[in-house]
């Protein structure tokens, strides 16, 4: 009787730590709150209106709280399929990206490249297909039917400098094909922008596509190595178009200005972009701290701040750090090496374990090569949460870190990366309840077994008082 008690709460333990790894939640606990607790008694008021209605406002209320928090962002330093996904998949036979991420990218592009009008032109229409496909050797065959129909089509050339290009530079010149055609449509499409709403559309359609390729062009000249290149092509862009800022660009910007070592120019950007008015990112964020610690790392020892104190710009850049870490806690584990680095997704969430993983995959070169920088952020980092107030429902620079992050990472990340989760879960009770269980009843048969006849004699005893 001990033994198959030990071996059922052994195996209810283990249920429920599996459960808990997966899901974050207890399953006990859940089952009980959502069917023992209506039949118990929780039901008793529900008929009415009133609490009918506050309960569906109630619900309303956090789920635009969760979609507000749990936003997905397009990663503006995205990686190619072709050139660069595809061929880490290649060498390690793993995905780097998820069912979840591409979907979204797929969404992105019908968005972005398609309009109303697409169903007059016949190389746009097998286009609007080909965005839809989810087979890339059919969206492949697709962008090759649209040129064979009409050599000018952009989008075309974008989807093979995106999937079928193998290479930066292959990926290049498909671009440049793209931008030589795009640019022949926008000039057309911009003078009838005003004649009716199906050429707005198309013009605003057309804009989306010029943009984009000019970007890609852009981070392919930086992936090149023409660094120069790549910071003018970034700065037109953005004096070009100023109104498309949601695009994120300046974080473009900002890597490729670090990567020529303008801090000066990178400050430049940073006062015009880490605004209050404006959102924030792990970018943004940290290349402020990055900036603020260069000052000082170099100097910085831990002993001697002991020892003497903080100069102003050495609590200057403490605090640039402690903002930091507060936006986004997953930075320093990747920054400091303490956890390995993956391809990043096609789709970030700020705040979050994806966030982080983009922003350390570019970053981290930069931060190594300021002397002293990693050794202030590992002397420091930590103190962030110290600051932040415990329960987490409070901020102390920013709002409440979102509960939803773990979440929603797990379907932007693939899944042999481990996520990063802030903060830490506490054990739920059923599991310490099971533990202590399962602990019991294996004693109670272990001494069964060893003393037989004694635990007969307690076992009467017990039941006899």
């Amino acid at each position: 009787l001990t033994g198959t008690s030990s071996l059922i709460s052994g195996l209810i333990f283990i249920f429920e730590w599996w459960y808990f790894r997966k899901y974050g939640t207890s399953f006990i606990e859940q089952v009980s709150v959502s069917h023992l607790r209506p039949l118990i008694g929780g039901a008793e008021n529900t008929n009415s209106p009133q609490a009918t209605f506050s309960a569906t406002s109630g619900e309303n209320e956090t789920s635009r709280q969760s979609l507000s928090e749990c936003k997905v962002w397009r990663n503006p330093l995205n990686l190619f399929r072709g050139a660069e996904y595809s061929r880490y998949t290649w060498v390690t036979g793993k995905e780097p990206l998820t069912y979840y991420d591409m979907n979204l990218s797929a969404q992105d592009h019908q968005t972005f490249f398609t309009c109303e009008t697409d169903s007059v032109r016949p190389s746009d229409a097998v286009m609007q297909k080909a965005w839809r496909e989810r087979n890339p050797q059919a969206r492949i065959k697709a962008a090759y039917q649209a040129l064979e129909l009409n050599n000018d089509c952009a989008t075309a050339y974008v989807l093979l400098a995106e999937e079928e290009a193998t290479t930066i530079v292959d990926a290049e010149k498909y671009f440049k094909q793209a931008l030589k055609a795009g640019e022949t449509i926008y000039r057309k499409s911009q003078h009838c922008s005003s004649q009716s709403p199906q050429h707005e559309a198309q013009f605003r359609r057309d804009t989306n596509v010029l943009v984009y390729v000019k970007r890609r062009l852009a981070m392919c000249a930086r992936k090149l190595g023409r660094i120069k290149e790549a910071v003018k092509m970034m700065r037109d862009l953005m004096k070009e178009f100023p109104l498309l800022s949601v695009l994120n660009i300046h974080e473009n910007l900002l890597e490729s200005l670090l990567e020529l070592q303008a801090y000066a120019d990178v400050q430049a950007v940073l006062a015009k972009y880490d605004d209050i008015s404006l959102p924030k990112s792990a970018a943004i964020c940290y290349t402020a701290a990055l900036l603020k610690a260069r000052a000082v790392s170099d100097r910085f020892s831990p002993e001697t701040a002991s020892r003497r104190g903080l100069s102003t710009a050495e609590i200057n850049a403490v605090e640039a750090i402690h903002r930091a870490v507060e936006f986004n806690p997953h930075v320093p584990k990747y920054l400091l090496e303490m956890k390995s680095l993956i391809l990043p997704p096609e789709h970030i969430l700020k705040r979050g374990d994806s966030e982080a993983v983009a922003y350390a995959f570019f970053h981290l070169q930069h931060w190594k090569r300021i002397e002293g920088a990693l050794n202030l952020l590992h002397c420091t980092w930590e103190g962030t949460f110290r600051m932040i107030p415990y329960p987490l429902e409070k901020g102390h620079l920013f709002y409440p870190y979102p509960s939803c992050t773990e979440t929603a990472d797990r379907e932007l990340l693939p899944t042999f990366h481990d996520v990063s989760v802030y903060p830490q879960k506490e054990l739920p009770f059923f599991i310490h309840f099971t533990a202590g269980l399962c602990s019991f009843t294996a004693m109670l048969a272990l001494l069964t077994h060893q003393f037989p006849e004694l635990m007969v004699i307690f076992a009467k005893a017990v039941t006899s008082g």
